[in-house]
């Protein structure tokens, strides 16, 4: 509360020893001009802090009684006129930091809108409400908003009650407190409709924080208004770093000066007559606020403005906070652009920043911005690949996808498509987006229905394995819980790969979805009740039992069943068990009542050797949002890596964001060593390859080889080069609203998130050094911008909040098989970057006066390398010993 209302509480107290309680409703009385000053005051500042930005208009305020109902005194028509208008600064500031300086409120606000201003409006107000409001159609928008901004004030009930109402707020609810003369407002603003548009983030994690209060005092003396105090505040926050803030406080003041003598009261019978009798052009209009649109002059076209940032774009550039601030303002500048501007850049651009653009181009989500790309990318052609790629996952990120946008990737299927990679990751995309209408409520539109059934259906009657795969990482990303039943029975029935694949996409599926049946089918899987499965599959139905609220016996089966295991599972589950432990894992209150049983917890069973391990950590802790990794990494029994997953998860308001996981997995490469194969995989085709989920959006997965031969093939061609699963620029935090200012002005508030990322990853693979080395490069730069502006088109005011920064994550695997048992190395660096952060306040009017503040602060974060287990860090020793020089000179 600020220091002005609470001083206007303290003066009620006094005020009310010596008034009368209000009976009725508030009046005014007839031949009486009432004076009184008015002032509407707007400030922005980052959520604390003096210095804030913004402005106030001070200006006098007649209200006349025309006309009375002769039967009830609290039905009046009265008249407001506003008068001596000025501008002024909210916060103390020297000359040349005064954009209001030597101007009048002319020349801010041009003399035909300064008339307009005092053009009297009419209310037919009844016991407090305000039945009508009368002004003249032809007045400019965002007159008549601040209007029903003052007229708004009038709208008061002097009795404790609770009402909805119609104000400029829109229809809200409202809870009313009276004491003696004083009467206490509040407006619950979560409630009003008709007034707030925007869209936001499907991510709570990603998502914007909302804080809103308004509440008015009137004090009243003899049921006339004596005063008027009303102050709205809203603080908008990032929820993945609160500091990101910026805080709108609206302040309405009315206070009764004098009165005078007045004119003389109308006598009519009908309110219409009594209007028409006044000025026959008066209408009535809504409280209501309407829209009022900001025209840019001398802006530059979306040509000229990509010509201006477009190096910033160029490859080479995506790893700078620069190209990522470029990419949020240029999305910004596609959204008010036309399909044919946005064609135009298209098709004249060359081929190192067509895919950026088309990134940028995707992300603006408008419909131009949708049939532009369709016009322009041709899906029957193969040679534009990494175009139509782009494309596909920019859709997958969308922050607020429409319905044309699915019913467009749905149409695609239907059609021809040159690449079948290109289909699959259609697939894939469109279970992302139901996700996403799904998260909003909206699981029951036409095209989602029908993409519902169309990736429910190919899972469950598909033959192909290829096709199969594909359906079931669509389905993980859509988490539709009618799946579960068909994704069980691949879990349980199909072949591995196939199998791993549906094992995954329930491991994403919330607790509340893991159901006694499907433990079961886990419990069958991991004791191979039915069939022999690969280690891998057993290992991850294991940890969907450790992840859901495991009973005793699970636990307990699957801790007596250490040692029975192929050495490397066994270690791997002893890893696993210890991780729960010592990072107090949901599962970990049971791990420890099993353990008290010492026929479970023995040293034959936990004294297990091996390289498989499992370790999870934090990268951040923080009051607003904390971020864990975990690390788990599955060898065969001859050390040659079979499954490495790395896994990034964001937690904020109570839920969590799969960052990052990247898997790598091989099989079948025993023979290359002629060592022999684990139980289940002594006829596993060569393989190697790497799957992605990024921001909760599965990627599709990328094969470094298949089969001996192209595995030979490949190493004989090999450039060292890293394959690229993912690159590109992703709009990762989208929220926009228009928030409803109890003055009538708008308040325009956007946060933009932006992450230019590039994930890669190589396995090498050396017989003659007797070498393996996996490799997954994390590489990005974020940057987040908040941004709240006023625009009253006379004046405009605004702050902008914005952090950014540039990151470089290295997870590496390094295996030595030229002794055994096998020396494994595993290596989680982050490299030093930067972190800057910037707030900026600005205030300008249109004769050219402008007043911007810019303060900063830069700091270079150290690198570091994230802690594993301790033995992993023996064997690094050992890993990268250097062998003492022996020979000798002579």
């Amino acid at each position: 509360m600020s220091t002005l209302w609470v001083l206007l509480i303290l003066t009620a107290v006094s005020f009310s020893t010596s008034a009368k309680a209000p009976r009725g409703g508030p009046r005014f009385k007839a031949e009486k001009t009432y004076k009184y000053s008015y002032t509407m005051e707007v400030q922005l500042d980052r959520g604390k802090g003096t210095d804030s930005a913004g402005f106030k208009t001070v200006s006098n305020i007649n209200v006349d009684l025309l006309w009375k109902n002769a039967t009830n005194e609290e039905e009046q028509l009265i008249q407001i006129t506003v008068t001596d208008v000025n501008f002024e600064n909210v916060s103390e500031r020297t000359d040349n930091k005064n954009i209001f300086k030597d101007t009048t409120a002319g020349g801010i606000l041009g003399k035909s809108n300064l008339a307009t201003l005092k053009t009297p409006v009419l209310i037919h107000w009844l016991n407090g409400k305000v039945k009508t409001l009368y002004s003249f159609p032809s007045e400019p928008m965002i007159i008549q908003n601040i209007k029903r901004g003052l007229a708004s004030l009038f709208q008061v009930q002097i009795r404790t009650t609770s009402e909805t109402e119609v104000d400029v707020s829109g229809k809200c609810k409202v809870n009313y407190q009276a004491r003696d003369n004083q009467v206490t407002k509040v407006k619950l603003l979560d409630s009003c409709k008709g007034t707030r548009k925007g869209f936001t983030s499907h991510s709570k994690v990603l998502g914007v924080n909302t804080t809103s209060t308004s509440a008015s005092i009137y004090l009243l003396k003899n049921n006339l208004i004596h005063s008027v105090l009303s102050e709205e505040h809203h603080l908008i926050s990032l929820n993945l770093r609160q500091e990101l803030a910026a805080k709108i406080v609206s302040i309405q003041r009315l206070e009764f000066q004098l009165t005078k003598a007045g004119p003389k009261q109308i006598q009519a019978g009908e309110i219409s007559s009594i209007v028409n009798s006044v000025n026959p052009e008066y209408v009535s209009i809504s409280l209501i606020p309407g829209a009022v649109k900001a025209e840019c002059k001398g802006c530059p076209s979306l040509v000229e403005y990509w010509k201006t940032i477009r190096k910033e774009l160029e490859p080479g550039n995506l790893a700078k906070a620069s190209a990522t601030r470029s990419f949020l303002l240029l999305v910004q500048a596609l959204r008010k652009a036309k399909k044919e501007d946005i064609l135009k850049i298209l098709r004249s651009e060359n081929d190192s920043t067509l895919p950026q653009l088309v990134d940028a181009v995707t992300s603006a989500q408008t419909t131009a911005s949708l049939t532009a790309m369709l016009e322009f990318l041709d899906f029957r052609n193969g040679s534009n690949y990494i175009l139509q790629e782009r494309f596909l996952y920019a859709c997958g990120f969308a922050s607020h996808p429409t319905e044309e946008m699915l019913k467009v990737l749905m149409g695609k299927l239907d059609g021809k498509i040159k690449s079948n990679d290109i289909r699959e990751t259609i697939v894939i995309i469109i279970g992302a987006l139901v996700r996403k209408f799904c998260q909003k409520g909206q699981c029951e539109l036409p095209a989602v229905v029908k993409a519902k059934e169309m990736i429910l259906k190919g899972a469950d009657s598909a033959e192909k394995e290829s096709e199969i795969e594909m359906y079931i990482l669509s389905l993980k990303n859509s988490l539709l819980p009618v799946a579960i039943p068909i994704l069980l029975r691949h879990a349980e029935s199909s072949s591995g790969p196939v199998s791993n694949i549906a094992l995954s996409a329930i491991q994403k599926y919330e607790r509340a979805d893991i159901t006694e049946e499907v433990k079961k089918v886990m419990n069958r899987i991991y004791h191979q009740n039915r069939r022999v499965y690969e280690k891998t599959v057993r290992a991850s139905a294991a940890d969907i039992i450790f992840n859901n609220n495991p009973s005793f016996v699970e636990v307990q089966n699957i801790i007596l069943s250490i040692g029975e295991l192929p050495a490397e599972m066994s270690k791997y589950l002893l890893s696993k068990i210890q991780d729960i432990l010592r990072f107090k894992l949901p599962a970990s209150e049971m791990v420890r009542k099993v353990l008290k049983d010492t026929v479970v917890h023995n040293y034959d069973r936990f004294s297990k050797i091996g390289s498989s391990s499992a370790y999870s950590g934090y990268m951040k802790q923080g009051t607003d949002s904390s971020s864990t990794y975990s690390l788990d990494i599955l060898y065969s029994g001859s050390g040659i890596l079979r499954k490495s997953n790395m896994n990034i998860f964001v937690h904020s308001q109570a839920t969590q964001l799969q960052a990052t996981q990247v898997v790598i997995e091989a099989q079948g490469l025993e023979t290359l060593i002629a060592a022999t194969a684990d139980e289940g995989e002594k006829d596993l085709e060569s393989l190697a390859g790497m799957s992605a989920v990024l921001f909760d959006v599965q990627l599709r997965p990328v094969t470094f080889f298949r089969g001996y031969s192209d595995l030979m093939a490949k190493m004989f061609t090999a450039t060292g080069e890293p394959v690229s699963v993912v690159k590109g620029l992703i709009l990762l935090i989208d929220h926009a609203q228009v928030l409803q200012l109890p003055s009538g002005l708008k308040a325009t508030v956007e946060f933009q998130g932006g992450l230019s990322i590039d994930i890669s990853g190589g396995m090498d693979f050396s017989l003659w050094y007797r070498e393996s080395k996996t490799t997954v490069t994390n590489r990005g730069a974020m940057v987040v911008v908040g941004n709240i502006t006023v625009d009253a088109l006379f004046v405009k005011s605004g702050v902008e909040t914005s952090v950014e920064t540039e990151a470089l994550l290295d997870f590496i695997s390094t295996v030595k098989f030229s002794e055994y048992p096998f020396l494994v190395c595993m290596q989680m660096v982050k490299e030093q970057f930067p972190f800057r952060q910037l707030l900026t306040k600005y205030e300008s009017l249109p004769l050219g006066k402008s007043y911007v503040s810019r303060k900063g602060k830069k700091i270079l974060m150290a690198g570091s390398e994230f802690p594993l287990h301790q033995e992993n860090s023996d064997m690094c020793k050992k890993v990268f010993e250097v062998e003492p020089d022996s020979s000798e000179w002579f």
